[in-house]
């Protein structure tokens, strides 16, 4: 099996963030997004990923390189405009061949990964277990669904007596609650359906139109539901609720929650001082404890030994960076702060800090996206509860 991973796209509800910088290198506990797809993919136990790439092609070849620090071989595909899925599974046809293959969206999130998803489908499509598991039809893909709220949102998966009936992409009134998560699996058969289908009114080709051209003509179309959390990393506020939801992870010992590429030196101070890469063994180096100066550590803060706590309180799940300067500070709850950021004098809790920016005297930051380099200080007036999302090389004065 292979995998496809989308890493295109312009991300247009994260600007100011993806005017400058690809959506799914926004990190998330501070390790980007896209690193947890891959992890999870190399976890399946897949090794060949044609991964396609958009305007952001630099940032993200850059970052990923040629797979290795993963345990996978990556090849790149350039889709010059945003077409639709599909149009990107059309694209991949001749490096995917005849192999069946994942299709991950690069800015999804899934706590529990695709192993179990992937072993399911690799047993259901062997002969004897399409017969076992009661498919009549030739399988030719399997999805993955998580009930949601508001469907509306999303493309939505009907189903009869437990069986895929139809896909709607975006209905206005939908049918059903289960959404289809940032995941799929198909085998070569999706080829013929992706090029047999039309655009769509918003002029892409939709997975979701494929997927029902496979059931419209004989096929049969397996589903999984998710079994753990499910995060689609689209707006602001749902990168914020992934950062909590990742920093959890560390509390509960799941997985990944340790930024661990480029990072490796990470430590754990606070909850008995454990080193997230052996949580039941205590911490033993000492010199490797980042600088503590009069400060205090509470709950899990996962903390790079060149950072500097210095007259601060810090109460986890947080991370901290390389080379981050803390001072006389409050930093709070699912609070992930990148390398080279100094926060000074200020509270913040539930935000996340890009690299290299500055935030100094201001009262209380709650629930903010900070992006790379920005500087954000006191003015004359320091109102409270500010929430912001600030992009690339800004400035702000509050």
């Amino acid at each position: 099996m292979k995998a496809l991973v989308l890493a295109g796209g312009t991300g247009s509800r994260l600007r100011p963030l993806t005017h400058t910088s690809a959506k799914q290198l926004i990190p998330v506990g501070n390790k980007p997004i896209l690193f947890y797809a891959l992890e999870s993919i190399a976890e399946a136990g897949i090794v060949d990923v044609v991964v396609v790439v958009g305007d952001t092609a630099d940032e993200v070849m850059t970052a990923v390189g040629d797979g290795v620090d993963f345990g996978i071989r990556v090849t790149y595909l350039r889709q010059e405009q945003p077409l639709g899925l599909a149009h990107a599974v059309q694209m991949a046809e001749e490096y995917l061949g005849k192999d069946d293959f994942l299709m991950f969206l690069g800015d999804n999130l899934l706590r529990d990964g695709v192993g179990e998803f992937v072993r399911d489908f690799s047993t259901q499509v062997d002969a004897a277990g399409v017969m076992k598991a009661g498919h009549s039809r030739p399988l030719s893909a399997s999805i993955l669904l998580s009930r949601v709220e508001e469907p509306q949102y999303f493309g939505v998966a009907e189903l009869e007596n437990g069986r895929v009936a139809r896909l709607v992409e975006k209905p206005a009134q939908p049918r059903s609650h289960f959404a289809l998560v940032g995941a799929y699996l198909f085998r070569p058969a999706i080829f013929a359906a992706v090029r047999a289908i039309q655009p769509s009114l918003r002029g892409e080709l939709e997975i979701t139109d494929a997927i029902q051209w496979l059931l419209d003509h004989g096929h049969d179309v397996a589903w999984r539901e998710v079994s753990g959390w499910w995060k689609d990393t689209g707006k602001p506020e749902d990168v914020l609720d992934a950062n909590r939801l990742v920093l959890d992870g560390m509390v509960s010992g799941r997985s990944g929650a340790m930024p661990d590429r480029g990072h490796a030196e990470n430590l754990a101070i606070g909850a008995g001082g454990i080193s997230p890469k052996s949580p039941s063994q205590p911490m033993r180096d000492a010199e490797r404890r980042p600088s503590l100066a009069s400060s205090r550590v509470f709950g899990r803060a996962f903390v790079h030994p060149t950072a500097q706590l210095i007259r601060s309180v810090i109460r986890g799940p947080v991370v901290i960076g390389e080379g981050a300067r803390i001072e006389d500070a409050y930093v709070g709850p699912y609070t992930s702060i990148q390398g080279g950021v100094t926060v000074r004098r200020t509270e913040i809790e539930n935000s996340i800090v890009l690299a290299g920016s500055i935030v100094e005297d201001i009262s209380r930051l709650d629930g903010c996206l900070i992006g790379k380099r920005a500087k954000i200080t006191a003015a004359s007036a320091r109102p409270k509860g500010m929430r912001l999302i600030v992009g690339d090389d800004s400035r702000c004065e509050l």
